[in-house]
């Protein structure tokens, strides 16, 4: 239980200390937002800090804090490291760095940002990939949420009728400005994530403390394990902790889907001095949550053996592994929130992802978003890639390419902010070394995960160690290279 508390205070203790050191680097000042200098009442529309935070939240959350981090918590509380040092110096300078270059290129969305820094080639190829992503995580947490309220409505409401409602929520979502129904129903939502969050860890706490408590057929008996005592890598299948518990915890600790996500909200701060609390705070606040879902993942089924049991059966899985921790600790209460949290979180990032999607495309083609119909001309086409691939696709092969194609999305993103504040001669290397760090994350995974070149399967995990490293290297050399040097080598020749 104390490495648990202690983790919780540090995360708090980020924000107060590195998210100003963060922020100061970065130099937020008083010129105009692109909510107040564009405003059109769509895409572009000011709106109160507490407000934004809540949207901010769920944008960034949804599902990904609580299954990524169940399914971290198979490593056992190591994995509680990497969501601290991770959300802390990683994943919450990344949300709060593209945040704020949004906010200084017009509310751009990442792919724009990417090709300012990075070049034009680099602009394309992130075009394409963060359209992509968006799109298939929109379809993805469409069928998702589908299947489960199929499984709680009479047998006549079937899968295919929950993806239409869905889908025509996903359509409005998309379309209508954004203060008329994301503005006012995620607030709401996020606040039920927040007390999930807390009273699943306040549960934890307390039945540590008095040995047994929790509602159910069975009262639970939780032990909260010490990082110091089980510092190892207790993953059932023997799993290497570099680089999949990296890849696997995701959003808890730095997400790529955040960077298409920032910028929504970019385009509704009234003041920069706002994004520390909204960008940092939020990635922050998310890295709690993760931390929660670390804890009872390691302990609600007594070992990491008794949680890929339950994650791994059919009839329970991840969904299952959240509804029954929030019944067991929360009681009815709890079932209610979990119901929340399994069905509307996943929707609340998959609509905004279509959202984020339209915009994607609307800034690569120059396309003014204020007429309703050249919304709708981008709309119908996002919506129906998500109605047709919906009935088609084999999530279970699609989506395990996700994680992955996250991490590099991330690793792109800070390399692009690592740029900016070479140019404008900040502290570089605050965003350099989580930049080079995920390189060498996604680049070994690559290389050696069986649904991609496999070299774990063929028994060569250290030559992936070894590449991917290398690879890791060379980014940095060329960063190195392309900006500081060639400081040098201009003042050498003048």
């Amino acid at each position: 239980m104390i490495t648990f508390v202690l983790c919780i205070v540090l995360l708090i203790v980020g924000f107060m200390t590195y998210g100003k050191v963060v922020e100061k680097v970065f130099g937020p000042d008083d010129r105009e937002t692109p909510a107040v200098s564009l405003a059109d009442g769509v895409d572009y529309v000011p709106m109160g800090n507490k407000r934004i935070f809540l949207i901010q939240l769920l944008n960034i959350a949804g599902l990904g804090p609580i299954t990524g981090a169940l399914m971290g918590a198979l490593w056992g509380p190591v994995v509680y490291l990497w969501i601290v040092f991770g959300t802390i110096f990683a994943g919450a300078v990344h949300d709060y760095m593209t945040g704020m270059l949004s906010m200084r290129n017009r509310g751009g969305s990442i792919s724009e940002i990417v090709g300012t820094y990075l070049g034009g080639g680099m602009k394309q190829v992130m075009r394409v990939f963060s359209t992509f992503l968006l799109l298939m995580v929109g379809t993805v947490f469409a069928v998702g949420p589908s299947a489960l309220l199929a499984m709680l409505t009479p047998e006549s409401l079937d899968k295919n009728f929950w993806l239409v409602v869905v889908l025509i929520y996903y359509f409005l979502a998309t379309l209508l400005p954004i203060d008329k129904l994301i503005g006012k129903i995620y607030p709401f939502f996020g606040a039920c994530l927040i007390i999930m969050a807390v009273g699943v860890g306040m549960g934890l706490v307390i039945y540590n403390i008095t040995g047994f408590g929790g509602f159910g057929e069975t009262a639970l008996t939780i032990h909260m394990p010490e990082l110091w005592d089980n510092f190892a890598n207790l993953h059932p299948s023997d799993m290497p902790i570099w680089p999949f518990m990296f890849i696997t915890v995701a959003c808890g600790a730095i997400s790529g889907f955040h960077a298409t996500q920032s910028p929504l909200m970019a385009r509704c701060l009234k003041s920069e001095k706002g994004g520390r609390k909204i960008f940092y705070g939020a990635m922050v606040a998310e890295g709690v949550i993760a931390m929660v879902w670390a804890a009872a993942g390691v302990c609600v089924y007594n070992s990491t053996g008794g949680l890929s049991a339950m994650l791994n059966d059919p009839n329970i899985g991840p969904n299952g592994v959240v509804y029954n921790t929030c019944m067991s600790i929360l009681g009815p209460v709890g079932g209610v929130l979990a119901m929340i949290g399994v069905i509307a979180c996943p929707i609340s990032s998959g609509d905004t992802a279509f959202r984020s999607a339209r915009l994607t495309v609307a800034d690569w083609f120059k396309i003014d978003q204020h007429p309703i119909k050249q919304r709708l001309a981008l709309t119908i086409p996002v919506l129906a890639f998500g109605a047709i691939v919906g009935g088609f696709v084999d999530y279970a092969i699609v989506w395990r390419y996700f994680s992955w194609s996250n991490q590099t999305l991330a690793m792109i993103a800070l390399w692009a902010a690592a740029v900016y504040l070479w140019q404008q001669k900040k502290a570089y290397w605050m965003v350099a070394i989580p930049a080079t760090f995920m390189s060498a994350v996604s680049a070994t995974y690559f290389l050696a995960a069986p649904e991609c070149l496999g070299l774990m399967r063929a028994g060569q995990l250290g030559l992936a160690y070894g590449i991917g490293a290398v690879i890791a290297a060379i980014f940095l050399a060329i960063f190195l290279k392309t900006t500081v040097l060639s400081k040098k080598d201009a003042a050498a020749a003048a």
